[in-house]
C-alpha cells in the first residue's frame, strides 16, 4: 500500500480530515482528534489502536508493524506501508478512526 491508497481510505471516513503536522507530515483527524500520521517521506504510518491489537500485530508481523507509544487504553502502531497488506491496513485505518470518532459519525459509516 502507498500513501495515495491511504488517503483514498481516509476520504471514505465521515468527518476525517487531512491536516499538516508540525514537521509538515500529513495528520489525519476526526473532530480535531488525531488517529493517524504519515511520515514525512510517506513510507510509514503511525496508527491508533488498542494495546491488545498493537501487541498481536507486532507479534504476528514484526517486519510490517512496530510498537510506537502507549497511553491509557490506546497504543500506536508504526506501519511500513510497502510491506502492509492493503485490505488489512484499510481495516486498521477504519478501526483507528472508530476509536476516535464520535458515535454519530461511526453510525454514518454503517449506513
Amino acid at each position: 500500500m502507498d500513501a495515495a491508497a491511504v488517503v483514498k481510505v481516509m476520504a471514505g471516513l465521515p468527518g476525517a480530515e487531512e491536516q499538516e503536522g508540525w514537521a509538515g507530515q500529513p495528520v489525519f483527524k476526526v473532530r480535531n482528534k488525531s488517529f493517524a500520521y504519515l511520515s514525512e517521506d510517506q513510507t510509514r504510518m503511525h496508527l491508533k489502536a488498542l494495546r491488545e491489537e498493537q501487541e498481536a500485530l507486532v507479534a504476528e508481523s514484526p517486519e510490517v508493524y512496530e510498537p510506537s507509544w502507549e497511553g491509557g487504553r490506546f497504543a500506536w502502531i508504526r506501519i511500513h506501508l510497502e510491506l502492509a497488506d492493503e485490505e488489512e491496513l484499510g481495516e486498521l485505518i477504519t478501526e483507528a478512526w472508530r476509536l476516535t470518532a464520535p458515535k454519530y459519525l461511526v453510525a454514518q459509516l454503517g449506513s
